[in-house]
This record gives structure tokens, sequence and C-alpha cells, in this order.
């Protein structure tokens, strides 16, 4: 009974729109990976934790000490500082539940096409909140702060602690969650609060970033038969890129559904040539190679350098193309088979009015993996449709917002019990 009383005075307390104000206040700081915002976006959330009374934990990364440490994601941004934040309620123990998000965003891209001046505007058109970042993933932020504010504000103490990880530079590796594990934060179970579309995401694929330089042969635009055009070489190894990511996704995993692509090789930028007259010496093309599940990263390098490095192209025979593995190491993750978290969260979302959430994986690469290779079982579960994440029609509904807080919250109060 005194359960039961407990989950239904925070769902109760749940401010539905205090949350929403609290999503548009974060998409306003365009806290872009590696800049200047993306602190001051920390230390404004440090402060809102606090006032929900957790025990706050804000440091400044140790950058130079965190690229030496076995197990490094990568990253890509520039970056000369980072700060983690984690708040902690009452109670003994170990935390028996972490709710994590990022902080940082990816760049705007073209403003141009962009409805409205401002991506950061956090424009709300019904139902709807229009912005970079608004799925991705500000609105599973929200929606974590939304949980301990209305544990509070229904003054219910909870029997063991909640932890709330906030944490940078996701985006381009996640410096962010492996340094706050390095700093001795872990728990029992973890929910990142990415979008999933109404689903469970118990598994995450892996993504690498890899640059390539194709060499050619300069020579003067109006003699180019003398030269070997860097471009023209380096068609054979895309075809060879596109034949390696069919192979690779032949056989699929059910978890994926019908996703067809779930480990996608994609070339994201290709620069080549320094004058409209001269045949080009140099291609460099960088992007990302997909991790199959429970895939150790150096195979799936060994793959990609395999197929491109055994072409019989005569000229890329004699001048095989240089691999590199720059920027972010997304291995792959999952939730242990049968962990009760699955469960759980199901059963929160059912009993708060929602039908119960499909199991998924994804095709992209997250925190998950460095959650759970910390021992610490992890699955996502957030409000947003991954589809509008990275583009100009970023946005998110608040009914997920507020049906995702309201399954978040009453997960919190059930693991980690009450009086």
């Amino acid at each position: 009974m005194a359960m039961r009383d407990a989950e239904t005075r925070v769902l109760n307390a749940i401010d539905e729109a205090e949350t929403v104000n609290l999503l548009a206040e974060t998409v306003r700081v365009p806290s872009i990976t590696g800049s200047d915002a993306e602190s001051e976006l920390q230390h404004h959330l440090a402060r809102l934790l606090t006032e929900a009374g957790l025990e706050v934990d804000v440091w400044k990364l140790d950058l130079d000490d965190l690229r030496r440490r076995e197990g490094f994601p990568g990253g890509e941004a520039p970056r000369v500082e980072g700060y983690g934040l984690v708040g902690v309620t009452g109670g003994e123990g170990v935390a028996a539940l972490a709710l994590q998000g990022h902080v940082d965003v990816v760049p705007t891209g073209d403003l141009a096409k962009w409805e409205g001046s401002d991506p950061f505007a956090a424009r709300v058109s019904g139902d709807v909140l229009h912005g970079r970042g608004a799925c991705d993933m500000k609105a599973g932020l929200a929606a974590n702060l939304a949980v301990v504010r209305a544990i509070r504000r229904a003054g219910v103490k909870l029997a063991r602690p909640l932890a709330v990880h906030c944490v940078v530079s996701e985006e381009d590796g996640g410096l962010g969650a492996f340094g706050t594990l390095a700093r001795g934060h872990t728990a029992e179970a973890a929910v990142i609060t990415e979008p999933t579309s109404g689903a469970v995401v118990t598994a995450n694929a892996g993504a690498l970033t890899f640059r390539l330089e194709i060499a050619g042969r300069a020579a003067h635009g109006g003699a180019r038969l003398e030269g070997v055009n860097a471009v023209e070489v380096f068609w054979p190894v895309f075809e060879a890129i596109r034949r390696l990511e069919a192979e690779r996704n032949r056989d699929v995993p059910a978890v994926f559904g019908d996703l067809s692509l779930p480990y996608p090789i994609e070339v994201g930028t290709v620069r080549a040539g320094d004058w409209a007259s001269t045949v080009p010496d140099l291609l460099v093309a960088e992007g990302r190679l997909g991790v199959r599940l429970d895939e150790d990263p150096a195979e799936a390098r060994a793959a990609f350098e395999e197929a491109v490095l055994s072409l019989t192209h005569p000229w890329l025979r004699e001048h095989p193309p240089v691999v590199t593995w720059p920027g972010g190491q997304f291995a792959s993750g999952r939730l242990p088979a049968g962990h009760p978290l699955l469960g759980e969260v199901r059963r929160a979302v059912a009993d708060t009015g929602g039908a119960a959430p499909a199991e998924a994986a994804a095709p992209y690469g997250s925190d998950l993996r460095l959650y759970a290779a910390g021992g610490i079982p992890t699955l996502h579960y957030g409000p947003g449709d991954v589809r509008y994440a990275h583009a100009p029609r970023e946005q998110v509904e608040l009914r997920e917002v507020r049906e995702v807080t309201r399954a978040l919250a009453l997960l919190a109060v059930r693991r980690c019990g009450a009086y």
C-alpha cells in the first residue's frame, strides 16, 4: 500500500508544463559538441539538480588523462574542456537506477534549410517542439529532470539512490560517459533516454570513423593523360566499400526487426584537388563503418582494410589507399539477455497507460556500449523519433515527452523503493 501510494503521489506531482518549459530552456542553449555552450549547459543543469535536492558532483574532465586511458572512445570535435555531472538522491548503497542523457548536439548545417530563423528558438507548433537537440536528446534530458523534480515535489523518500548522469561529447565518441565511469559513478542498471519512437532499444550496433587517402599523379589539366586523377581511382574503392556493406548486412539479427541495413558504411566527406586546371593527386575521404553486434571493433577494421587494400586495379595495386581510424570509435553493446530491466520498463509503460513497447536494436553507436562495458546493464527508452535527429526538421512530440516522463517516474520509484 505504501509503495502504491508513493507511485501515485509521484505521478500526480509531474508538472507537464514545467517539463515543456525545461525542454525549451535547454534547446535554447546551443550546446554544440565541444563548444563553450556545452559547458554552460552542464553548469545550468547542475544548479537544477541541486534545487531538486540531489547530491551533485560536477567536475572538470582531465582530458589528457582520459585520452591516455585504455578504451578511450575517441573524439572528432575540437575540445579544450569538458565537465562531468552526476546528481544522486539520498538512500543507501549503489544507485538502483541511473537515468542518463547527453547535453551536446550536432551543428545546425545550412541555416537556410531551417523553418524560421533560429534552430535554437525552441519553436512550438501544436504539440510539437522544433529545434536542434529537441529530439537528440534534450527531450530525454528534460524527462530525466522532471522525474527527480516530481519525486521531490511529492515528498517521497527513496530507499535506494536514483542517479542522473548528464554527459558531454556523446555525439563524437562518448568522452563524457567514459569520464563519468572513470570517476567511479555506477549503478545497478541504467536507462539512456535517447529517442526510441516508443520502443525499448536493448542493443546498439557500433560505428568507427575511418579516413582514406587515395593517391593520384598531378599534371596540367590540358595534358591530363600524363596524370592520374585521384577522384577517378577512388571510384573502385567506393564500389568495394558498397560490396563490403552488402556482405556485412546479409544476415540481420531478428532484434533489428524490419531494418534492412543495420550496419551501414557511408562516406561522409570527400576532398580532392587544389586547382581547377590540375589533375588532382590526392583525395581524402572520411566516413563511418558499422560494427556488428558483439563484433570486436578490431575485426571490423581488418575487414574494411582488406576490402579496400586488395583491389586488382593496376594503379591502386601499386599505390594502395592509406587507411587510418581517427575520430569516434563506437563498439556495439547490448543489455544482457534475460535482464529484468527490459520487463520493468515495459510494465512501467503499460501501467502508465501505454502499450507495452517492442524490443528493438539501433544501427548507430551510443553511450550504451560504454555503460555495458562498465558492468552496468543498460537500455534506451526515450521520447522522439531518431529520423528527425541531426536534420533541419528536428522535432519532438510533446505527447511522447509526457508519456516517457510518467513511465520513467514509475520505474524509478519501483526500482529504488520508497517509504
